[in-house]
């Protein structure tokens, strides 16, 4: 069973950048898809993006193509979501979760962090 913790949210003016973490811990973190998932307030789970086992395949949801890059290190157990022109849309409470298969329903993730809050306003 995987542990994940995220970190590297936080308040950002429009047009800004962040970096997301996710440390992975208790499991084999690079037999693992790994997804970023978010939810703004009063909304529902949105799927970001998600990253193969082995980092050479990445997907992204329209809303973030372009924007947004999906990164792993398999030796350092951690996940990357480097976000770029960051727009007041984005704010939400962003998710790392790990699943052994590709899923692109969030609600089939095996594992999930606790979050970390993302607010892009002036």
């Amino acid at each position: 069973q995987v542990q994940l913790v995220e970190s590297g949210g936080g308040l950002v003016q429009p047009g800004g950048s962040l970096r997301l973490s996710c440390a992975a811990s208790g499991g084999t973190f690079s037999s693992y898809w790994m997804y970023w998932v978010r939810q703004a307030p009063g909304k529902g789970l949105e799927w970001v993006s998600a990253i193969n086992s082995g980092g050479g395949f990445t997907n992204y949801a329209d809303s973030v193509k372009g924007r947004f890059t999906i990164s792993r290190d398999n030796a350092k157990n951690t996940l990357y979501l480097q976000m770029n022109s960051l727009k007041p849309e984005d704010t939400a409470m962003y998710y790392c979760a790990a699943d052994p298969l590709w899923h692109y329903d969030p609600n089939e993730y095996n594992y999930w962090g606790q979050g970390t809050q993302v607010t892009v306003s002036s």
